[in-house]
Order: structure tokens, then C-alpha cells, then sequence
């Protein structure tokens, strides 16, 4: 499972340093994609294969637009010997990544925000937002 919170830097090629704790989960190779409210998406190959088969296994007028979303954009990636992993320029730019992020583990996948954005969106969250969606799915 894909826990914790972690803040880096992009340096000025791209390359961000990934935690060692969300390596160890997604395994050498892994893919990089669009993700929902400007963040990047990041999926190890096993989960990867379940999106696209889930994906797959719609109809081409529900799945064409997820399709294009989720697989236009997206890239296998590999961290170099330092741990670092090369975010290409399309991707940093739909997540406005330019210099501090936060590397988040979400259960099957990681996100990557800009750290700006991500502060934003957990400011929004409060007891009671989490309480009602815990209500809703029978917590």
C-alpha cells in the first residue's frame, strides 16, 4: 500500500527525488499520467494494467474519453541510481509543477501535486467533509 506525504524539489531537468518507501511499492518501472484536480498520477505496472483493462471493458462512448485523459500522456518511467525520476515538460505543465511538490501515497497509486496546489486542496477538507464520505460508503 502507497502511504505518507513527502515534500522534494524538481531541479532545473525535470527530475524529482522519489521516497524510497513509494519505490519499494511501485517497483523499477512505473508509469506516470495525468491525474484528476491538476496532479500527476503515478501507478506501478500491476495497477496500471487493472485501470486500462477496467478502462477496456467499457463501452467506447463511456471509455473513449478516459482513454484519451489517462493513456495521451502518459509515460513509463525509472529512477537513476540516485532515486531520482525524470517528470517529462507535458506532465509538469498540466500539474504546474516548477519547483516544490509533494509526492503523496494514495492506497494503489501516488500523486504528485505542486506543493501550492496540494496545500489548497487539504485546507478544503475538514472532520466533516471526511465524516459525511465515511457515512456514505458504510464507515
Amino acid at each position: 500500500m502507497l502511504i505518507g506525504e513527502y515534500a522534494h524539489s524538481l531541479d532545473a531537468k525535470g527530475r524529482v527525488n522519489f521516497p524510497a518507501r513509494l519505490r519499494d511499492d511501485l517497483g523499477d518501472t512505473f508509469i506516470l499520467s495525468k491525474g484528476l484536480s491538476g496532479c500527476l498520477f503515478v501507478y506501478s505496472l500491476d495497477e496500471w494494467r487493472r485501470l486500462e483493462e477496467k478502462i477496456r471493458e467499457l463501452p467506447m462512448s463511456k471509455s473513449r474519453n478516459l482513454q484519451l485523459f489517462f493513456f495521451s500522456g502518459a509515460c513509463e518511467a525509472q529512477c537513476d541510481k540516485q532515486g531520482r525520476v525524470i517528470i517529462p515538460q507535458t506532465l509538469r505543465d498540466y500539474a504546474g509543477l516548477e519547483k516544490d511538490v509533494m509526492i503523496v501515497g494514495a492506497s494503489v497509486r501516488a500523486e504528485i501535486w505542486n506543493k501550492q496546489k496540494w496545500d489548497e486542496m487539504c485546507s478544503q477538507l475538514s472532520a466533516e467533509t471526511i465524516a459525511e464520505a465515511m457515512d456514505e460508503l458504510g464507515f
